[in-house]
């Protein structure tokens, strides 16, 4: 199978922990940074780690990335950057462009030039956070489409003792249960016979209308 071949720019903390969870999970990773000292860091971890300024057309030129699968802008702290990274990527024909964006307006910038999906960390932690607080039974969540998210949700008191085929979850709370977690261990494909305890969380697929019974 072919390796996924993806271009970073920028390695601030986003940058490089995307850069390194992209390489240990088998991509071909192009890295770039103005600074020298962050394309450095990750010089042993990713295929190859540039240092050049992307506002430099001289530099962008030299990267030959028309043929990477995807893109990732990682530049917030200059606007002009992460526009033109975002602008040359989508010229050279790359399919597949993600931006992180500081705010909206930013992300809406990056939308018009041509990045495929706009991420704002910060916006996004925040919005998960208030979830939290206000359901308190949900640990996680992930929205898979328009309709269906993935929730890591704790045990209720009155499951605790009892198993999947018991509960029969799937016809009664209408959620699907796809793993659990215990001790930092996930299991996928839990024995229907396995009672559940405390220490378990379940992570779970459910319909978004239906989310409301589950806190």
């Amino acid at each position: 199978m072919k390796r996924k071949s993806v271009v970073v720019f920028g390695l601030g903390k986003f940058g490089q922990s995307i850069a390194t969870e992209l390489a240990h999970g088998g991509a071909e990773v192009l890295a770039i940074d103005k600074k020298g000292e962050l394309a450095h860091d990750v010089a042993d971890i990713v295929d190859c780690a540039v240092s050049g300024d992307v506002c430099d057309t001289d530099t962008l030129n030299s990267l030959g990335i028309s043929n990477m699968d995807a893109a990732v802008i990682a530049i917030t702290e200059n606007l002009d950057a992460s526009v033109m990274a975002t602008i040359y990527a989508k010229e050279a024909g790359v399919p597949y462009i993600l931006a992180k964006a500081k705010d909206e307006i930013h992300g809406k910038i990056l939308q018009k030039v041509g990045a495929d999906k706009i991420i704002i960390p910060e916006h996004e932690s925040g919005i998960r956070a208030a979830r939290q607080i206000i359901t308190g039974n949900i640990l996680d969540f992930i929205e898979l489409s328009k309709d269906i998210r993935i929730v890591e949700i704790k045990v209720r008191k009155e499951w605790i003792g009892h198993c999947l085929r018991d509960l029969d979850l799937r016809r009664k709370e209408k959620i699907n249960v796809i793993a659990v977690r215990k001790d930092g261990q996930v299991t996928v494909n839990l024995p229907p016979d396995t009672p559940f305890d405390e220490q378990m969380t379940l992570i779970i697929t459910v319909d978004k209308k239906d989310l409301p019974k589950i806190l």
